[in-house]
C-alpha cells in the first residue's frame, strides 16, 4: 500500500474514532439533560407539594382561629348565663330558701370583696342578718374542687371580714349543673347545696341536714 493510501486510511480511521467519541459524548450529554429534566420535574413536584402544604396549613390556621373565636363567644355566653343565673334565680331565692330552713337572713350582697395582709377574697353572694352570715359560691357546673375552695374561703372569711367575727358563719354552693357526687361531697362538708330545678332554685339538702358553722 502506498504512503498516500496509508495516510487516507489513517485519516478515515481517525474520523471514525472521532465520530464514535462524538456519538458517545452526545449520548452522555443527552443522558445528563434527561437527568436534569427529571430533577427539574422532581423540584417542580416538591414545590407544588410545598405550596399545597402551605395552603393546607393556612386553611387549618384559619379553621383554628374560627374555632377559637367560637369558643371565646361560647365562654362569653356562659359568663352571661352565669351572671343571669346569679341575678335572676339564685339571688332572689336565697333569702326565701334560708328562711325556710330557719335562718332568718334578710340581706344579700353580690360580689363582696376584701383584701388584707396580702390575702384577698371575693364572695359571689353574701347573705346576712344581725347574727348569721352565709357565703354562697356560684358556678355554672359545680365541681368537687370548687367545694374544697369554698371551705377554704369559709376558714379565712372572718380574718378578711372582721366585722363578721361574732356572726354564725355558714356556707352554701350553687350551680346550674350540680353532679350528684359533688352534691354529696358538699353535704358532708356541711354546706347547703343550691341547684337549678326547672325555672327555680332549690336546696338539695334533706330536712335532717345540719349546716357546718365556722
Amino acid at each position: 500500500m502506498s504512503t498516500v493510501q496509508e495516510e487516507v486510511w489513517e485519516i478515515l480511521r481517525k474520523l471514525a474514532l472521532n465520530a464514535e467519541e462524538t456519538g458517545r459524548r452526545m449520548q452522555d450529554t443527552d443522558r445528563r439533560m434527561q437527568e436534569t429534566d427529571r430533577r427539574m420535574q422532581e423540584t417542580d413536584r416538591m414545590l407544588q407539594e410545598t405550596d399545597m402544604l402551605q395552603k393546607e396549613t393556612s386553611r387549618q390556621m384559619q379553621e383554628t382561629d374560627r374555632k377559637l373565636k367560637e369558643v371565646t363567644k361560647a365562654i362569653g355566653r356562659l359568663g352571661n348565663r352565669l351572671g343571669e343565673f346569679v341575678e335572676e334565680m339564685v339571688r332572689p331565692a336565697v333569702v326565701r330558701l334560708f328562711q325556710q330552713r330557719g335562718i332568718a337572713v334578710h340581706q344579700v350582697f353580690r360580689g363582696a370583696y376584701a383584701e388584707r395582709n396580702g390575702d384577698a377574697m371575693e364572695i359571689d353572694l353574701l347573705v346576712v342578718n344581725s347574727i348569721d352570715v352565709v357565703l354562697v359560691e356560684v358556678k355554672s357546673e359545680l365541681k368537687t374542687d370548687d367545694v374544697k375552695e369554698h371551705v377554704s374561703r369559709l376558714e379565712r372569711f372572718k380574718k378578711l371580714f372582721p366585722q363578721y367575727a361574732d356572726f354564725r358563719l355558714m356556707g352554701a354552693v350553687a350551680g346550674m349543673v350540680v353532679p350528684e357526687d359533688t352534691a354529696r361531697f358538699a353535704y358532708r362538708q356541711g354546706l347547703f347545696v343550691l341547684a337549678q330545678s326547672g325555672d327555680t332554685v332549690t336546696i338539695r339538702n334533706d330536712e335532717n341536714f345540719q349546716p357546718g358553722v365556722w
